[in-house]
Formats: C-alpha cells, sequence, structure tokens
C-alpha cells in the first residue's frame, strides 16, 4: 500500500518556464517608468541640483571667480557686521513668525468650529494666499507710510490720539520780533512787560499762519473793554492784514483773532490762572489778586501734529514687515490645523464635558496635545518658508532701513546682484542658508513618513 501511494505521488513542479521571461518584463518596466521619470529628473538637475553644486563651487572663489580663496568667503560672512544683522533677523522670524502663525491658526481653527458662518470666515483669511508678495509688499508699503493721508495705520493711530489729546491749531505760528512777546527754550511765548489788574487789555499779535489755515468760525479781532479791578484782559490775533497794509503790534480792522489759543497768567514762575481765546481771539482772567503778571502762550499751542508711529523706522521695521507676512499666512495654518481638528475623536471630547472638564481644560489637556503632530508639521513648514522670506523685506523695507530690516535671502542677493557684485561672498550666503533649510526639511519627510506608516 506504502509503495503504491509513493508512486502514484505526483513529482515536483518543474521550475517556471517563464522565469527567464518574467524577469525581462520587470527590467522593461523599471526602464519605462525611468524614461517617464527622466524628463523630471532633468528638470530637476538643471534647476536644483546643477545650481547647488555650482554655487558651492563659486563660494571658494573670489569676487571675479578667477582667483581660489578657500573658506574666505566663510570667514568673511561672520566679519560683515551687515551679514551678522541679517543673521540675527533671520533668527527674530524664524522664532517669532512660526510660533504666532502656528498660535493664530490653532486659535481660529477652534473657534471657527463653533460658528455658522465659517466657510466664508475661512474663505476671507485664506484669500491674502492668493495675492503675491509683490502686491502684498505694495499693499503693506502704502499701509505703512508715514503720512496719515496715504498711510491708513497712521491715519488711524493719529485719528485715536486726537481723540483723546486734541492737537494744535497753529503749529506754525510765531511771535513778531520786537512785539512784545519774547520766545522761551522750551518753545512758548512770554510777554515782556508785566500786566496787573485792572490795566490797559493785552494785545499779542502772532505771525506764520495763513488765513485759509485759520479755524472755522474765527472772528475779526476784538480789543477787550476796560478790565475791572480784578481782572485782566486781552486779546490774540493774527498780526496780517490780507492784501498789505496794517500798523504791526496793532489790531486792525481787518485782522482776524485766533480762537483756541490756551493763555495763562504767571506770576513767580508759578501758573496762577488759565483761559482760553474766544472766536475773535479775546481772553479774561477774573478774579486776580494784586500784580503783576506775565503773560504766557504755552508750547502746547504751537506744538506740531502727532503724525503717527514710524512704523518703517529702523526699531519696528521687522516687526512691520512680520505683521504682514502673517496677515498672508495665517489662513495657511488655520484651513492646515483646521483639517487635523476635524479628525479628532469626537468621543473623547464628549466624554471629558460629560466628567465636568470646562472648554479650557479640552483645549489644553485633549485638543493641543492631540493636534500635536500637526502643530509641528505646520511649524516646521512655515520655519523652511520664513528662512527664505524676500520679497517682503525688499518691498516694504524703505532703502535708509534696508540694512535694519535685512535677512540672508536678501543679504544674499543684494551682495551678489544688488550693488555688491560679489557673487563668490553671495554664494558663501546661499550655502549658509541652504544648510539652515535642510535639517528642517529631513524633519518635515522624516515625520511625513512615520505618519504615512
Amino acid at each position: 500500500m506504502t509503495a503504491t501511494l509513493v508512486k502514484e505521488a505526483s513529482p515536483p513542479p518543474p521550475a517556471h518556464p517563464d522565469g527567464a521571461r518574467g524577469r525581462r518584463l520587470r527590467r522593461r518596466g523599471r526602464l519605462i517608468a525611468l524614461l517617464f521619470v527622466f524628463p523630471a529628473l532633468l528638470l530637476l538637475g538643471a534647476l536644483v541640483v546643477y545650481p547647488v553644486l555650482f554655487s558651492v563651487g563659486r563660494s571658494f572663489f573670489d569676487a571675479s571667480g578667477a582667483e581660489f580663496v578657500g573658506g574666505e568667503n566663510y570667514a568673511e560672512m561672520f566679519r560683515d557686521p551687515t551679514t551678522l544683522k541679517a543673521v540675527r533677523n533671520t533668527a527674530i522670524w524664524v522664532v517669532v513668525a512660526p510660533t504666532l502663525l502656528t498660535g493664530l491658526g490653532l486659535i481660529l481653527a477652534v473657534l471657527v468650529e463653533k460658528v455658522r458662518w465659517a466657510t466664508a470666515f475661512k474663505l476671507l483669511l485664506f484669500m491674502p494666499m492668493a495675492v503675491s508678495f509683490l502686491a502684498a509688499g505694495i499693499i503693506f508699503r502704502l499701509a505703512y507710510d508715514d503720512d496719515p493721508d496715504k498711510g491708513v495705520l497712521n491715519a488711524a493711530v493719529v485719528s485715536v490720539h486726537d481723540a483723546f489729546k486734541g492737537t494744535s491749531s497753529y503749529p506754525a505760528a510765531r511771535a513778531r520780533d520786537g512785539e512784545g512777546l519774547t520766545e522761551q527754550a522750551d518753545g512758548s511765548y512770554v510777554t515782556g512787560a508785566d500786566v496787573s489788574p485792572g490795566g490797559t487789555a493785552a494785545v499779542l499779535g502772532l505771525v506764520g499762519v495763513a488765513p485759509k489755515d485759520l479755524p472755522g468760525g474765527a472772528e475779526p479781532a476784538a480789543v477787550a473793554g476796560e478790565a475791572g479791578s480784578d481782572e485782566v484782559r486781552g486779546v490774540v490775533y493774527l498780526d496780517f492784514t490780507p492784501g498789505g497794509g496794517g500798523k504791526p503790534g496793532v489790531v486792525d480792522r481787518e485782522e482776524s483773532g485766533l480762537p483756541g489759543v490756551t493763555v495763562e497768567a504767571v506770576r513767580g514762575g508759578e501758573t496762577v490762572a488759565s483761559t482760553t481765546t474766544a472766536v475773535d481771539g479775546s481772553f479774561r482772567f477774573a478774579g486776580l489778586g494784586g500784580g503783576p503778571y506775565a503773560l504766557k502762550l504755552p508750547s502746547s499751542n504751537f506744538a506740531a501734529p502727532y503724525d503717527g508711529v514710524s512704523w518703517l523706522g529702523p526699531a519696528l521695521v521687522t516687526p512691520a514687515i512680520i505683521g504682514a507676512y502673517l496677515w498672508i499666512w495665517t489662513g495657511f495654518a488655520m484651513v492646515l490645523i483646521g483639517a487635523g481638528l476635524s479628525t479628532l475623536p469626537r468621543d473623547a471630547l464628549e466624554a471629558a464635558r460629560m466628567d465636568g472638564a470646562n472648554e479650557w481644560q479640552i483645549f489644553r489637556r485633549i485638543t493641543v496635545p492631540l493636534l500635536a503632530p500637526v502643530l509641528t508639521v505646520v511649524f516646521v513648514t512655515l520655519v523652511i518658508n520664513v528662512m527664505k522670506v524676500f520679497d517682503l523685506v525688499y518691498i516694504i523695507a524703505p532703502g535708509p532701513v534696508q540694512e535694519d530690516a535685512t535677512v540672508l535671502a536678501t543679504q544674499m542677493w543684494l551682495v551678489s546682484f544688488g550693488g555688491g557684485n560679489n557673487q563668490g561672498l553671495g554664494s558663501a550666503l546661499g550655502v549658509l542658508l541652504l544648510l539652515l533649510v535642510i535639517p528642517a526639511m529631513v524633519f518635515n519627510v522624516r515625520r511625513f513618513r512615520r505618519s504615512q506608516r
């Protein structure tokens, strides 16, 4: 029986006759795939690999490219104050911009989930991504303009300032020389001769105010009547007659009073009383004790109007440009974080609410930890992006403060093509920028592969 079974057992199958053919087919498939990929590889090599290798090689030569200088360009980078400032500004960008964007994106993504018009809100915030950096730079260059009549931010700041502190109506006014008013070191004017209650009205003439700049409602100057025994009266007027004529130091019929001027009565260096001129420029102090007094026009009457904040000055130019960058990229961060937020397990959030956790505790202890991978990817992506920022810095920063706002990308361009004409040093800056970006890129790729697995 056993022999029969052995005899009837089938022999082992022969080798597959198509094994060699299968290997040929696989090789052919790889060749076809390579042919399809070759144009992309060629383009990648021409636009990325070759420029990188050429820049690395060029960084070891001098400005002309004829003499090999070794690492001199790399040493020069860290001896040049402007390059060190570019490194410092790049570090500020890397720390501040991605952190603020990730935080804003997270907060907005969480809040948007709770409103009915979430889609419209996301669209509104994402729209700046459709604006080119060139156009955004021009927009913010105008928005940050120092002139309140052009720059919308300074217009808003000036409006708020003037609403609380007011502004002078006569910034260009001054006293006529030799007509009774003496200018002080602080910009105020004081009468040279003292006045006493019950005496002759004081006549204080000013010039330098164009008739068209007079406040609305200003009336012809009127010399005050006779003062009482405890009164000091006077007039502040524009000592200028339209069309010529008139006598300096004398109130003529066609000369206008200056309303709203602050006048102080001073005795012994102390301000005893203060008043404001009427529409015809007249003023009156009542209830004064025995004199004499000096009359003072404080410097606040002639203060230059508040012009707002110098957004593009040396101190604020980098924060101002970062603000423009936030306007563009906040929607990007919000949408990516919002996509991650939509995948969170709702049962964990509901369980926390049932256990009595408030919304802040849920956000801090559940939402943020679960979103940590997404937040990390967004943060690292933005770090890579801000290291390469060029357009906004170059367009928004005016020429005089370009050096104060420069980052590595703009410094590389300025050194190479923007007047420096030193492609050796510019190539070294490009290599430095590449070395700074590579770790962030590697980190992002590894996280992506881990998430895929």
